[in-house]
């Protein structure tokens, strides 16, 4: 703001030199926070609540977004990228067999408490996630499980041979931590959110780790709920469930550029609707997943829409442990021949969103043309359900409401698209609607009670098995298959250091998929985020890991 604000002064001659600088000086302090003005608080409207704030129990984006406002990872991406760069730790380096990290850490950094970061920090952290037990365990580390696969004692639906074996504090600045094996997703994977670094003390302050269960319910301690301690850029304020606002507050002590807003606030507004409502009233300064349909008459009223790189997946689950003709592949395929994609992009999704024939975005190693494929053709899909002795096949497909996700902007309107395909091929579909955070994730991700079913997924790196490897890497409720070739082919992948050797097995793996087809993979597409005119330094990031301290208001 500084150099445009001195232009203008520059050429209103009849101000003296001293005053300018005076008032461009002013200007720049009350955008930085010291002024106590409107343009210290930056006000964002969300689309969903948190679950909470501990980020090793949480594997959602509204959950996400808060937490990586206040903690850090070892490393990072690269802002609007999905390329690494240093986060807590300045260096990091692998054995020659991949079966241990050596970070160094970044010096003079506190944590939120007061007490410092370091090396012992470190182990604290991958030595409280390996030992969870019990609900904490069980409690949505679900990103933990995928990357280290298993606890030191297993319980529940954990049964994997762990990844982790031990961290070691060399000195306070240099942390070692060593694997039982060697795998692919490191180093981009240090980077997931759900890996931030807390601090120990208030860990053990605010027993972070007694989680408390009640059927498929889960109770979380006042750390993750009230005390959050990360190094993060800002710190945690307080969240008023009444008024449905998350405060957070500069911290002034952190080691990098120190955000321009004195305070963060995020309003949750899941109606997106209403956010855009919102908007236009000045109640918000932005929000996230505009409309495809809003997206002229929003930059038109004088506001920036901001579109990231497509890197993500719309699918459509199928759950065969449910309904016995889908454990038939002709049932299967005829679903997948059923649905036209190229108009569901083209009606449904923003520009620039794409028909999928696999589950890989094409900006992702692993991504390949020689994937089997079934383009839109109704004829082939009844035949394939007459051949399959399936013609009118009844499938419940439930469909999320309540919700904007990246990859589905309205799934309401998506589902209906599909059901309209599906029943045109032969299908009897029963579409059952049920709300985001009123248990549908719960229902076809754990208790798998649909057949058929839309979600998708954001990618949290650049990695092929942060895709194919989550969906399909080991037998799962959500799509009620087991193919102990698909699971070693993955597995296979997944233990590939070398980049080249990586892609080619994830492309071996894709092809499987593809031919086996455990789900329809429908779409990739773009989505935005919106500010106002006067909302500056946000930059969009195809993993949806925007961070906030860049932003200032003027």
């Amino acid at each position: 703001m500084l150099p445009q604000r001195v232009a203008r002064l520059r050429r209103l001659a009849l101000i003296g030199l001293a005053g300018g600088l005076a008032v461009a000086m002013s200007a720049c302090a009350s955008e930085r926070g010291s002024g106590g003005g409107a343009n210290d608080t930056f006000v964002f409207g969300a689309a969903g609540a948190p679950k909470n704030f501990d980020p090793i129990f949480n594997d959602d984006g509204e959950s996400f977004r808060p937490a990586r406002q206040m903690f850090d990872t070892l490393v990072t991406y690269k802002p609007g990228t999905t390329e690494l760069e240093g986060g807590l730790a300045t260096a990091w380096t692998p054995s020659s067999d991949g079966k241990s990290w050596t970070f160094t850490l970044r010096q003079g950094v506190k944590f939120h408490d007061g007490t410092p970061f370091n090396a012992a920090a470190v182990c604290f952290n991958f030595d409280r996630w390996y030992n969870m037990k019990g609900a904490a365990a069980q409690s949505q580390m679900i990103y933990y499980g995928d990357v280290f696969e298993g606890f030191a004692k297993n319980e529940g639906d954990a049964s994997g041979q762990p990844v982790y074996k031990s961290c070691e504090a060399k000195d306070d600045h240099t942390a070692v931590i060593n694997l039982n094996k060697a795998k692919g997703a490191f180093p981009d994977a240090f980077g997931l959110t759900s890996l931030s670094i807390s601090s120990p003390d208030a860990l053990k302050k605010y027993n972070a780790d007694n989680v408390t269960q009640s059927g498929e319910s889960f109770a979380y301690p006042a750390y993750a709920t009230d005390h959050p301690t990360g190094t993060g850029p800002f710190k945690f304020d307080s969240f008023d469930k009444t008024n449905n606002t998350i405060t957070l507050v500069r911290n002034d002590d952190y080691w990098g550029p120190k955000a321009k807003v004195a305070k963060l606030i995020f309003k949750i507004i899941p109606d997106e609707n209403a956010r855009k409502q919102e908007l236009a009233a000045g109640t918000i300064d932005g929000y996230d997943f505009p409309s495809p349909a809003d997206y002229s008459s929003l930059e038109s009223s004088g506001n920036k829409v901001l579109i990231r790189p497509a890197f993500n997946i719309l699918y459509l689950g199928i759950n065969q442990k449910n309904n016995p003709k889908l454990a038939d592949v002709r049932v299967r395929q005829a679903i997948e021949y059923a649905i036209n994609k190229e108009q569901l992009a083209k009606n449904k999704l923003p520009a620039g969103a794409y028909p999928q024939d696999q589950f890989l975005p094409n900006n992702v190693p692993g991504y390949t043309q020689a994937v089997e494929k079934h383009a839109y053709d109704v004829a082939k899909a009844k035949q394939l359900l007459a051949d399959a002795g399936a013609t009118g096949t009844t499938l419940n497909f439930y469909v999320p409401t309540e919700v904007t996700r990246p990859y589905m902007p309205n799934p309401v309107d998506i589902g209906a698209a599909v059901a309209d395909d599906l029943k045109a091929a032969g299908f009897t579909v029963n579409v059952v609607q049920e709300p985001w955070n009123g248990g549908y994730k719960d229902d076809v991700q754990k208790a798998g009670k649909q057949d058929i079913h839309l979600l998708g997924w954001t990618g949290d790196y650049a990695d092929a098995g942060n895709f194919i490897g989550t969906f399909f890497g080991r037998q799962k409720a959500e799509f009620g298959f087991n193919n102990p070739q698909i699971f070693d082919a993955l597995s296979n992948a997944d233990k590939q250091v070398d980049p080249g050797a990586k892609a080619k097995a994830y492309e071996q793996a894709s092809v499987l998929i593809s031919q086996y087809v455990p789900a329809v993979p429908l779409t990739s597409s773009p989505p935005a985020i919106v500010v106002k005119k006067n909302v500056n330094g946000l930059v969009a990031s195809p993993l949806t890991d925007e961070r906030f301290y860049t932003v200032s208001k003027g």
